[in-house]
């Protein structure tokens, strides 16, 4: 299929607006680099979803749950609007940690243990040490099922955490999960395609990769992994197995932790990752001696 004129999706209302207006403007001077008619659209100006036929193809840059829930697939769907990245099935398989994490393990895919709330309210200490995978010498992350960028997530080592997490988090009644927390090395895999990019290990200046840590810190570090042959077959397999059980497809990047004794754990898939200029994906692209406008192109042909 033929396409020539492109509109960016971005922006939107989530607490993921800001990196959603970096990727896209990135993304736009991108597509004007390679020759496409382009266009950037803020989500939160589309009247209706209809304007978007005016197009041949939707870049999806829209992160948290207006891009990645999975209901923009389905409207575009309907319409029989080409577009980036998975279908509805593969961003609702996905969007959901606790579905997700069910997922990988009726698969038997490695993935840390985890406890699941519909609400964070009247939470006590009892709960806390009622953890099933709590361990005193290591620590956990609380997370929401729902939401990206390591927005409202905290790491907890003990009681006091606990309860300042638990007050810190801006949206208290909504689904939360509790994860065991394993930590050595954190690791991302790009996937576009069936194309699997060289895995990046995240060296994050904080205890662990948050918001901070990915867009805006100059000391975070995404280096190409150094891995043995083992190693390396072993993350792609698992890595492709969890996008695969997932339903995603197109593009999507595979979060992933490394225990000590070099177990691979699934943490997440990203069905529409960031790419800012502190983005993973462009970083492992460029390992692969692609450009960003490389990386773009890909992106457009894996979805066609």
């Amino acid at each position: 299929m033929k396409i020539s004129s492109v509109v960016v999706l971005y922006g939107g209302t989530s607490s993921e607006r800001e990196i959603s207006l970096q990727s896209g403007q990135n993304i736009y001077e991108a597509l004007q680099n390679l020759g496409y008619k382009a266009e950037l659209l803020d989500f939160k100006d589309l009247e209706h979803i209809d304007k978007l036929t005016d197009y041949d193809f939707v870049f999806i840059a829209l992160h948290g749950h207006e891009g990645e829930s999975g209901l923009l697939q389905e409207n575009l769907d309907r319409l029989g609007i080409k577009y980036s990245g998975s279908d509805s099935i593969g961003c609702k398989n996905t969007w959901n940690k606790r579905r997700f994490k069910d997922l990988l393990m009726s698969a038997a895919i490695s993935t840390p243990k985890y406890q699941s709330y519909k609400s964070l309210n009247g939470l006590t200490i009892e709960d806390y040490k009622s953890l099933s995978f709590l361990n005193t010498n290591n620590s956990i992350f609380l997370k929401p099922a729902a939401d990206g960028s390591s927005v409202d997530t905290f790491e907890i080592k003990n009681e006091n955490e606990f309860i300042e997490a638990i007050k810190s988090v801006h949206d208290k009644d909504r689904e939360f999960i509790f994860e065991q927390g394993i930590k050595f090395k954190e690791f991302t895999v790009t996937i576009i395609d069936k194309d699997i990019y060289p895995p990046i290990e995240i060296l994050a200046d904080g205890d662990f990769y948050n918001y901070e840590a990915k867009y805006i810190s100059e000391d975070t570090q995404l280096i190409k992994a150094e891995l043995s042959d083992e190693e390396q077959l072993k993350i792609q397999e698992i890595a492709i197995q969890a996008f695969n059980i997932s339903g995603a497809s197109g593009w999507g990047r595979v979060d992933l932790v490394q225990d000590i004794f070099k177990n691979f754990y699934i943490l997440e898939i990203n069905t529409v990752p960031g790419m800012t200029s502190h983005s993973c994906v462009p970083r492992s692209g460029s390992l692969s001696g692609l450009t960003y406008n490389d990386v773009v192109k890909n992106i457009i042909n894996a979805s066609l």
